[in-house]
C-alpha cells in the first residue's frame, strides 16, 4: 500500500512528459503532412534530367562525325 505513494506521483510525472513531447511534436510540425515523404519516395523526379540527357545525345547524333586531321 505505501509503493502508491511512489507510483501515483511516479506516473503523473511520466504522463505528463508524454504529453508535453506529444505537444512538442505538434507545434514543431512533425505531424503536418504525413502522407507527402511516402508518395514523394514513388514519384520519379529523374524524368527532367533524363529528358535533358536524351536530347543531348539527339543532338549529338545529328553532328556530322569530325574529320580525323
Amino acid at each position: 500500500m505505501e509503493i502508491l505513494y511512489l507510483l501515483i506521483p511516479l506516473s503523473l510525472v511520466l504522463a505528463g512528459v508524454i504529453v508535453w513531447i506529444f505537444l512538442w511534436a505538434v507545434r514543431s510540425g512533425q505531424f503536418d503532412d504525413m502522407e507527402g515523404p511516402a508518395h514523394q519516395i514513388l514519384m520519379d523526379n529523374d524524368d527532367p534530367v533524363l529528358g535533358q540527357s536524351a536530347e543531348a545525345t539527339d543532338k549529338t547524333d545529328e553532328q556530322p562525325p569530325s574529320t580525323p586531321q
